[in-house]
């Protein structure tokens, strides 16, 4: 029988009961539509996640002072100075898997411009801290080792902070800027990085060169580093043996005996992304799970609505068969109407999910990422429901005897 001829006939049977397809095929688009939305938004979560801490730095590691104790209470980790240049140098010269490694001391300064004053943050660093925070600068230029040697005052602005100074369009490079009543000339402005997890807005920041920030805006510790290390490690696959080793190098420097508490603390930003990442993904395969199981409610609908076909079709079966048509005929019919089914079932999913999906992404302020294998998966897995529950009620019209069937009411 011509493959065209079976799809015509199926087509014309499904098309006289036009509700009872459209109510059959529900259950399959419903299905096929979590499926889409959910992977969108799982998807999108993760990207959002990825792109958040890749903003924070790539292959980040911060090592970050100790805690203070007295009189039985305890302070967190930052608390107490434990960190020394020196600890800064030998980490920089010592540890093979630390690519980039830079200070960061922090701290609130108005910033003033000859018209315009603005509260922010200046934090001094090591030209390096750029390369960690894969920061570049949208104009002029960031310094350079020989500004750090000389303690020049330049200074590289963050967006908000040129926005609420100059303006949204203003080039400030080449001006000054007064920072504590010291004046800095802007040497670059950095690009637009966003906001970190807790809503901090990281453009609004003006960054120097760590020799003229311990000289003119805030005096350190001396020895001791008034901040955080970062270190950024040689690949995505070394974080933890960067930490590992960082961990060694401080022990044995600060004589931290076997079972003795660490006085620094180690955050690993590659193994947080992980942790989130991995949450994102149980969520994403449990509502994932659940659509695919209203997949298979929908399919045992098409199984019962063919089993009723097959019943109220049994006297064409047997004209059909009493004409010539062979078992195979009666067979195919019935599972091109069911995969039928299911295909229109899974094409109108996909619409609805990418819909349903845009609609939620956009509501919620969500990121949304659509996968192409997603969409070929879920219709090709609603072909497969629509073949195996279809089988059976496509196996019992063709085993149907034809004088039975040429007699039935």
């Amino acid at each position: 029988m011509n493959p065209f001829v079976t799809l015509r006939v199926a087509a014309r049977a499904l098309w006289r009961n036009k509700m009872r397809s459209f109510l059959t095929t529900l259950g399959v688009v419903i299905g096929v539509a979590s499926v889409i939305a959910m992977v969108a938004i799982g998807e999108g979560a993760k990207a959002r996640v990825a792109d958040t801490f890749a903003a924070m730095g790539s292959n980040l590691i911060i090592v970050m002072p100790g805690s203070t104790q007295a009189s039985g209470a305890r302070g967190g980790f930052g608390s107490m100075p434990t960190l020394t240049w020196d600890d800064l140098k030998a980490i920089r010269n010592e540890v093979p898997t630390a690519r980039f490694v830079s200070e960061q001391l922090q701290s609130g300064v108005q910033v003033a411009s000859e018209d315009q004053n603005w509260q922010t943050r200046a934090s001094g660093v090591a030209p390096e801290f750029f390369d960690i925070r894969s920061w570049n600068v949208s104009r002029g230029a960031k310094f350079t080792q020989s500004d750090v040697d000389a303690g020049a005052k330049v200074v590289v602005l963050g967006q908000t902070v040129v926005e609420k100074l100059f303006g949204p369009s203003a080039d400030p490079v080449g001006t000054v800027v007064r920072i504590r009543n010291v004046p800095f000339t802007v040497v670059g402005v950095l690009d637009k990085k966003g906001q970190s997890p807790m809503g901090q807005d990281y453009d609004d920041a003006v960054i120097i060169p760590t020799t003229t920030y311990r000289e003119k805006i805030e005096g350190g510790l001396k020895n001791f580093v008034k901040g955080v290390i970062l270190v950024s490690a040689t690949g995505p696959d070394v974080t933890s043996r960067l930490e590992s080793q960082i961990s060694n190098l401080l022990r044995d420097r600060h004589h931290i005996g076997p079972g003795q508490d660490d006085d620094f603390s180690i955050r690993n930003l590659a193994e947080m992304a992980d942790a989130q990442q991995e949450g994102t993904r149980t969520m994403t395969a449990l509502l994932a799970s659940v659509a695919f199981v209203s997949l298979v409610v929908g399919g045992i609908g098409i199984m019962n609505i063919m089993l009723v076909s097959v019943t109220e079709r049994t006297r064409e079966i047997g004209v059909r068969m009493a004409v010539g048509a062979k078992p195979s005929h009666i067979r195919a019919q019935f599972l091109v109407e069911a995969l039928s089914l299911s295909i229109a079932g899974g094409l109108m999913g996909v619409a609805l999910g990418l819909g349903a999906g845009w609609w939620i992404a956009t509501k919620f302020g969500w990121a949304m990422v659509v996968r192409p294998d997603i969409l070929f998966i879920s219709v090709g897995f609603s072909a497969l429901i629509g073949i195996v529950f279809g089988l059976y009620p496509a196996h019992r019209a063709s085993r149907l005897d034809p004088i039975d069937a040429l007699r039935y009411e």
